[in-house]
């Protein structure tokens, strides 16, 4: 057991969340300034921190002392941030909005990885990977354009609640869908307007959730024309949806995406192993995956992504390679593979509260494992984000072939365009390039809220995100 003192501050969460990288919850408790003055019981181990004005000189000495302490050597170094592409990306080529052709590089990116190592103690696997992401994200997506923005709208029912889910989903009747789709619609309405207004190019349109399909055809039909009719997508590079769950898919709704432009589709099975499908709450068969892909290929979609866990409950090595050589053979050409994170709000956290300290060195070798052979696929990893509470405390990385890249996940992770986010639970983000930040402007999450409130959503946007009045870089400034 750890007794830890940090004084010379108050902002104490990215400490502890490092802390927590090596430690279980119960393993370690924060003691206060008058606390650190009684001397620690012989069952406790004291370390004792001051902050002298370099938060990361402190991670460092609490990296070392830990992994000291529990032979530990987390290959993320002192980082538990979810974008580390981001921080690789900044270092490179500096924080302020430019096009890649005409502003300097800031470092040589041999020295972007001597940060990375020496002063984030990231292991070697870790710098090349941050590394190789940021070089084939330039070379793919490049910049955001001159005054783009990426659309999000967010459809918050799912079949049903998964084991391991912390977002917002609802499980409800046909009446209640149609009523969120009249709110929905409203701000659609708005928002494509105002964008017109301003000048907005829409780079990219992802409709998310929830599962998208649980919408009916004649739903779906009349939300996608209705974005089509009403965004100038023109300059659209991708339009998603999330197909998500197999059991949802059929091929009146592929026709109906295809009709509308819908180029990029997901197919989410997370494993092919229908034990682990009951367990974590899935209620769709291996087979209706097999079939989801069979009839999405034969509808001729431009890419099929497809997501996978590492780290299901239950699931050893062996299964999760499986699943991964067969959704390989299902043709997919985008895959991500996330680790398992044990959010706060799931069920399996409440089930399990230290669930994501175990076997760590497993998911490390899934991941592993997944990378060769993805690769020999000819496969490429394209974007990476990291989670809190992530079982090995890895991370959730994209692969795709033949450059089928993801523009709106790599925007979202960069944070160098603004998002439109509409709908339950959709966060709006405002990039200003000159101070490098974002503002974001949150719908609320609730979909009966959401419905009540669509006047205040609305007018919300219209003060905080349209009522900016410049526009650059594609870019609220």
């Amino acid at each position: 057991m750890f007794e830890i003192s940090i004084t010379g501050t108050d902002k104490l969460n990215a400490y502890e969340e490092l802390i927590k990288v090596f430690l279980q919850p119960s393993e370690y408790r924060l003691i206060t300034p008058a606390e650190a003055e009684v001397p620690a019981g012989s069952s406790m181990q004291r370390l004792d921190y001051r902050f002298e004005g370099d938060a990361d000189e402190l991670k460092r000495q609490i990296y070392r002392d830990l992994s000291e302490a529990t032979g530990k050597s987390p290959k993320w170094g002192i980082l538990t941030g979810i974008r580390p592409v981001k921080l690789a990306y900044e270092l490179t080529y500096g924080a302020r909005m430019a096009s890649i052709e005409t502003r300097p590089t800031i470092l040589p990116l041999d020295r972007t990885k001597e940060i990375l190592s020496d002063q984030y103690l990231l292991h070697p696997d870790k710098v090349r990977l941050t590394t190789e992401i940021l070089e084939y994200q330039k070379n793919t997506s490049g910049d955001p354009p001159q005054k783009s923005c990426g659309v999000y709208i967010g459809i918050p029912f799912c079949p049903t609640r998964c084991l391991y889910c912390s977002f917002t989903s609802n499980q409800v009747g046909e009446e209640e869908i149609v009523r969120y789709l009249r709110g929905l619609e409203q701000e659609i309405d708005f928002a494509a307007a105002a964008a017109a207004e301003e000048g907005l190019q829409i780079e990219s349109v992802y409709i998310g959730g929830g599962t998208p399909t649980t919408l009916d055809e004649g739903n779906l039909e009349s939300l996608l024309s209705r974005i089509r009719s009403r965004f100038d997508l023109s300059s659209c590079r991708e339009f998603t949806v999330e197909a998500g769950r197999p059991d949802t898919i059929t091929e009146g709704k592929l026709t109906v995406m295809q009709a509308n432009g819908v180029g990029r589709i997901s197919i989410n099975p997370q494993t092919m192993h229908q034990e682990t499908l009951d367990l974590i709450g899935r209620r769709h068969t291996v087979e209706q995956t097999r079939e989801a892909f069979r009839i999405a290929k034969a509808a001729g979609f431009d890419c099929i992504n497809t997501d996978l866990i590492a780290g299901l409950p239950g699931e050893d090595y062996p299964a999760f390679a499986q699943s991964l050589d067969e959704v390989l053979e299902l043709g997919a050409d985008n895959i991500t593979l996330h680790t398992l994170a044990v959010k706060r709000a799931s069920r399996l956290k409440e089930m399990d509260e230290n669930f994501n300290y175990r076997e760590e060195e497993l998911r490390e070798k899934m991941l592993t494992h997944a990378s060769e052979t993805l690769r020999g696929a000819g496969f490429r990893p394209y974007y990476l984000y990291r989670q809190k509470h992530t079982s090995g405390n890895t991370e959730n990385i994209g692969y795709c072939r033949e450059d089928k890249i993801s523009v709106y996940n790599i925007r979202i992770m960069e944070e160098r365009q603004s998002i439109l986010a509409l709908g339950a639970g959709g966060i709006s983000k405002i990039y200003f390039p000159a101070e490098n930040r974002l503002e974001r402007v949150p719908n609320v999450s609730n979909y009966e809220i959401y419905i009540d409130r669509i006047d205040d959503m609305m007018d919300r946007k219209r003060q905080k995100f349209f009522g900016q009045n410049k526009v650059s870089g594609g870019i609220k400034c």
